[in-house]
């Protein structure tokens, strides 16, 4: 896709344990039904997103926030022809679990009961985290991601519901999916599935659709991919990686990689691999972020056309690399 205006860059700040980050812009790119084992905190800057959740498309433009709770299906695509930019932020269960405690009064498991937000100051908020762990601010990238999270609990808050499988076709659905985990890279049919299950193809489906909000393999995909994904992390090569998990080889694995990450698989392990090595490396305070007030609105004007602020390098922030070079 050279030449496409398509940048992305997906990577974690050694920092903010438990946080993966992403700028991206998008014009043509499609996400498909696929879900987070984190929460996804996506600020819009320019353009707007549409996704599917809960049941329907909802739409978020610039000045509002994509808002996703663990393990919820949902897609993505662009809302208009230029498509849209953002940064985003995926702060674990464990993360959000942890502010939800200590700064609100929501009892049981915390999430967020909207899937769209107009709030241009968490936006800001949101490209500030990124701003931060790109100039090496743990400071500022810890202290700014416990108040975005805390204003989007108070904001648009609630403890999430307990999935119970009571029914008997929840049940099987658990079953299914248990088999799905374990035989990943050998998973047997459909017919075959539900004959093991005492159950019927149709009813299976109908079955795990109503339990996880997809088909079996659409589910098995994202599993996959999420797998892959840790380990890439442990530092497994991406051929090896999409054998382990299923995949035909490396380029089926990047398909559907690049369709629910949004980086393709070599890109992503770089980045951390990049964050290894800057674990070796001093990172100093930014001039920027000690002269720069916390309270101010990240502006979503374009870096290249502004003028550099007193004691600010022009270096632009880094939105990733094009498809073209960013495959393995």
């Amino acid at each position: 896709m050279a030449g496409s205006g398509e940048l992305a860059r997906h990577w974690q700040y050694t920092e903010l344990p438990g946080v993966d980050l992403l700028r991206a812009r998008y014009i043509r790119k499609t996400f498909v039904r696929h879900t987070h084992e984190n929460f996804v905190i996506a600020a819009i800057a320019d353009g707007v997103e549409v996704f599917h959740h809960g049941g329907g498309d909802v739409s978020a433009g610039a000045g509002a926030l994509a808002l996703v709770n663990p393990d919820t299906p949902h897609t993505g695509r662009a809302g208009v022809p230029e498509g849209w930019r953002y940064g985003a932020v995926y702060p674990s269960p464990e993360v959000v679990g942890a502010i939800a405690a200590e700064t609100t009064s929501i009892r049981g498991t915390p999430g967020f009961a909207s899937p769209v937000l107009d709030d241009p100051y968490t936006v800001g908020l949101v490209h500030q985290i990124l701003r931060a762990a790109d100039e090496g601010n743990a400071l500022a990238a810890d202290t700014l991601l416990r108040v975005a999270v805390t204003r989007l609990l108070r904001l648009n808050g609630g403890p999430l519901p307990q999935r119970v499988v009571s029914t008997a076709g929840g049940r099987v659905a658990a079953r299914a999916r248990a088999v799905l985990e374990e035989r990943m890279a050998d998973p047997p049919s459909l017919e075959k599935l539900a004959g093991d299950l005492g159950t019927s193809p149709f009813a299976l489906l109908r079955a795990f659709r109503d339990a996880y909000g997809m088909p079996p393999h659409t589910w098995l995909t994202d599993a996959r991919v999420r797998r892959a994904r840790r380990l890439l992390d442990a530092g497994t090569a991406p051929a090896e990686a999409a054998v382990a998990v299923g995949f035909t080889d490396q380029p089926h694995l990047n398909r559907h990689f690049t369709r629910i990450v949004g980086v393709p698989p070599g890109a992503y392990q770089r980045e951390r691999k990049n964050v290894q090595d800057a674990g070796r490396r001093l990172l100093l305070p930014s001039d920027t972020w000690q002269n720069r007030s916390l309270q101010k609105t990240y502006a979503p004007e374009r870096e290249e056309n502004r003028a550099p602020r007193p004691g600010e390098s022009r270096t632009r922030p880094s939105y990733g690399t094009p498809w073209a070079s960013g495959s393995p």
